[in-house]
Formats: structure tokens, sequence, C-alpha cells
């Protein structure tokens, strides 16, 4: 039974793969985040400004969040539809982490769910080198979150960044670069 329900995974994987990819799959010159510059881009707003695709990736993105998590932390900007998402299926409460604090108002970093002293699992769109997802966790734990994990729709790396692996964190992608060229250039079968 097992290795059905498996392979029933892996199809819906490829199927929303390659949605994923028609929708946000754009090719020219790109300057990323992380400095670098590529040919092809996966445009994160186009698969979060469709809700019935997020809503698809966000229920599939259920099975890689760590059993022990309290809270869901989304990374602004792109990190705050999915987590908002993601919270919605698995019932866990979001946080919603700035790329600094806001200097009025409540003055924090993280609006939303508590974070302090509780298993935080940070939510993210694509990831390149992880630079956000480090300062953030940084910042955070500074604060008394526990943080060892992090998802992602799109890791852009075969393998998990160095940076995270150095900041102590374990990468949960849904979909790498390499599935979503795979997925593409398979069309769907029947």
């Amino acid at each position: 039974m097992r290795g059905w329900l498996d392979r029933v995974r892996v199809v819906e994987l490829e199927e929303l793969g390659r949605r994923i990819y028609a929708t946000a799959h754009l090719t020219g010159e790109f300057l990323l985040r992380s400095g670098q510059t590529t040919g092809e881009y996966f445009d994160k707003y186009r698969f979060e400004g469709d809700p019935v695709l997020l809503d698809a990736i966000a229920a599939a993105m259920v099975p890689l969040v760590p059993a022990d998590t309290e809270v869901l932390a989304g990374l602004e900007m792109g990190g705050i539809p999915v987590v908002t998402a993601l919270g919605r299926h698995t019932g866990l409460p979001c946080a919603f982490v700035r790329k600094q604090a806001k200097a009025y108002g409540t003055r924090r970093l993280a609006e939303g769910a508590e974070t302090a002293g509780r298993r935080v699992t940070i939510v993210e769109d694509v990831v390149t080198t992880g630079g956000q997802i480090v300062l953030s966790t940084e910042e955070l734990r500074a604060q008394g979150a526990d943080i060892a994990h992090a998802v992602c729709v799109i890791n852009r790396n075969p393998t998990t960044p160095t940076p995270l692996t150095e900041a102590g964190l374990t990468l949960h992608p849904l979909l790498t670069s390499d599935n979503l060229a795979t997925y593409a250039n398979h069309p769907k079968a029947g």
C-alpha cells in the first residue's frame, strides 16, 4: 500500500512541477538577490498570485513541515503568501518576518504568532544561497526562537546551500530547479 501512495505522490508532484514551470519559468538575463546572474528565472509572484496553484503548492508542502513545528515563519516578501497558505493546510500559527524590524508601531521583526521560546520552521518561496534565511534565522534565534528547519517551494540548487548547513539548518524543498526542468521536458502521459 505504501508504494502505491508514494507513486501517487510522485505523479501529483510531477503535475504540480509542470504547472509551476508553465506559470513561472522565464528566460532572459536576470540578476538574483545573491548577486548571481542567471539565464532562467522562476518568477515566484506568478505562482503566488494564482490562488488555485498556491493552494496546491501549500497542500503538497505539508509533509515537509517537521512534526515538532509550533510556528511557521514566512520571510518578507515572497514567503508571506506561502506561509499563509501553508498555515491554512497545517493549522499552525504563522509569523510574518520582516527583513528588518520596523522603526514605528510595535517595532517587531516578526508579526503575528509569537516565536520566542517556540520551535519555528522558516518558510520561503525560492532559495538560491539561503542568505535571507540565515539572516532572519539569526535574528529570530537572538529573540529566543528555536529554529532548525526551513521549507521552500523551489531550491535553485540540487543540494542545500552551504550557508544554511553552516547555520545549522536543514532545508526541505518541495522542488529543485532540476526537478522543474525535468517535469517540463516530460509532457503528461495520456
